[in-house]
């Protein structure tokens, strides 16, 4: 056998269970057919952390409940922002309040805690910036917001240091079932393991071909982020309108605050505040930073271990809420591998992430010692953001180095301020060719076909 693992798919699922698994003494590798991992985590890199009020379905609400009760501790262990703000989802009709008062009474019979229905006066004693016109609200302190590509990143990095096998760029084409394990052929190689964990969804081979399972994206979710000058709202607040639209504004843990509305169709700028007037009576498009309309994912996630004694498991399905659930995905499935395989546990298992700095949130008297450390953090590269070439090498550098634009621009937040790299974006695209000992013409911005820059003028050196 070439593994004893195989993992699919370098999302923040698939790093999770690498990670899980890493912990055990068992040869582990994971398949991604990017260059990079956690492409699946938004750019906006902010995610609610559920506690399953929200939910139609009782499994999903379940997965949510459990991986929040998780959360606290798994962020503290990583030193990832998480903050427990909690949240409300107001009604201001008819519609809405009868939609809040069957999320009140779901929450009860699941056995979700703390949460309390409010009248419109009780729910502005909480947020005084609520319109005048929010009747009923639905109150649960179990929720909060994270950074879930920094969990994803730190998921895959601690799995890297402890012996995982990250095999980037490199695409899945069959998996079949043979007499002893599994045999997984990608485009480059050919591998025989004796467990595949599959967490892709949507992608069918051979030894699955007669389970497949249709997902529906028949809603939208439609987007800005809007720099920040004071806080609306201290807690996540969502509105359900007559007509049953749904719009969110989130104190994210950026430089932005996020607010989006989910509908049927793809929205303009223009609709997208006109909706978002539920929650913010006045919106400064002076204030607006970005604008992105991305479908809405409300499919069952399951994990399927119904081929378990093939050595094949699934996780299928695709939900708006998964980084919530993902801690105890991991877990769940790590638990099912290695009672199978009968893995122990390592003794020298290595459970932190390698040291990382933030210049612009460092003191001055840091700042100064960590110059005098390495005088690349003395060039600040991204004048927006105050990211120095420092912190653009280490995240090159380090375990599962970035090797894109995109995966610079994800680790640092290099380019993504106000001018949106008109002025770095040259430099970022020269360290990263000089760190990789690659041409500048070789540089993507994600993938093999987004290439930064097509041609090279031979009369200069550099951009």
């Amino acid at each position: 056998m070439d593994y004893d693992v195989l993992v699919l798919g370098g999302g923040i699922i698939g790093c999770a269970v690498a990670y899980e698994l890493s912990k055990y003494s068992l040869n582990i590798a994971l398949i991604e057919k990017d260059y990079d991992i956690a492409s699946d985590v938004a750019l906006t890199n902010t995610a609610i952390v559920y506690d399953g009020v929200e939910c139609d379905s009782t499994l999903m609400a379940k997965l949510e409940f459990m991986g929040n009760s998780m959360f606290r501790q798994v962020t503290e262990k990583f030193n990832i922002p998480f903050k427990k703000c909690g949240s409300l989802i107001t009604a201001s009709g008819s519609k809405g309040e009868e939609k809040v008062n069957k999320l009140y009474k779901q929450a009860l019979d699941r056995g979700i805690e703390y949460v309390q229905l409010l009248s419109g006066e009780e729910a502005r004693s909480m947020e005084p910036s609520l319109s005048e016109k929010v009747t009923k609200a639905l109150y649960s302190p179990n929720t909060g917001v994270t950074c879930p590509y920094d969990l994803a990143i730190t998921y895959g990095e601690i799995a890297f240091d402890n012996g995982v096998i990250f095999r980037l760029a490199e695409e899945v084409l069959n998996i079949e079932d043979i007499s002893k394990g599994v045999r997984v052929t990608t485009n480059k190689n050919r591998f025989t393991c004796r467990m595949v964990v599959n967490t892709t969804p949507g992608e069918y081979y051979s030894i699955d071909m007669d389970k497949k399972i249709s997902y529906h994206e028949k809603e939208y979710m439609n987007y800005f982020l809007m720099e920040k000058e004071e806080d609306l709202y201290s807690m996540i607040v969502s509105s359900i309108g007559e007509d049953e639209k749904k719009a969110y504004y989130i104190n994210t843990l950026t430089d932005h605050n996020l607010v989006s509305v989910k509908a049927e169709d793809k929205l303009s700028l223009d609709n997208t505040v006109e909706e978002a007037q539920s929650l913010i009576d006045s919106i400064d498009r002076n204030r607006i930073d970005s604008f992105y309309s991305i479908p809405y994912k409300d499919d069952d996630i399951v994990i399927d271990d119904s081929y378990l004694v093939d050595g094949y498991i699934r996780i299928i399905g695709k939900h708006y809420g998964h980084v919530t659930m993902t801690p105890y995905i991991a877990k769940m499935v790590c638990e099912t591998i290695v009672g199978n395989l009968n893995a122990k546990l390592k003794k020298d298992f290595k459970d932190r992430r390698r040291e990382t700095y933030n210049f612009r949130k460092l003191s001055n008297e840091e700042r100064q010692k960590l110059i005098e450390m390495n005088k690349r953090y003395g060039n600040v590269i991204c004048q927006c953001n105050m990211i120095t070439e420092g912190e653009i090498v280490d995240c090159i550098r380090r375990p599962l180095g970035a090797r894109t634009l995109e995966g610079v621009q994800r680790r640092t937040g290099v380019t993504l301020g106000k001018c949106k790299g008109a002025y770095c974006i040259n430099k970022v695209v020269s360290i990263l060719a000089r760190e990789t000992n690659r041409q500048l013409t070789d540089i993507v911005k994600n993938s093999k076909k987004s290439k930064i820059l097509l041609n090279r003028i031979k009369e200069f050196d550099s951009v």
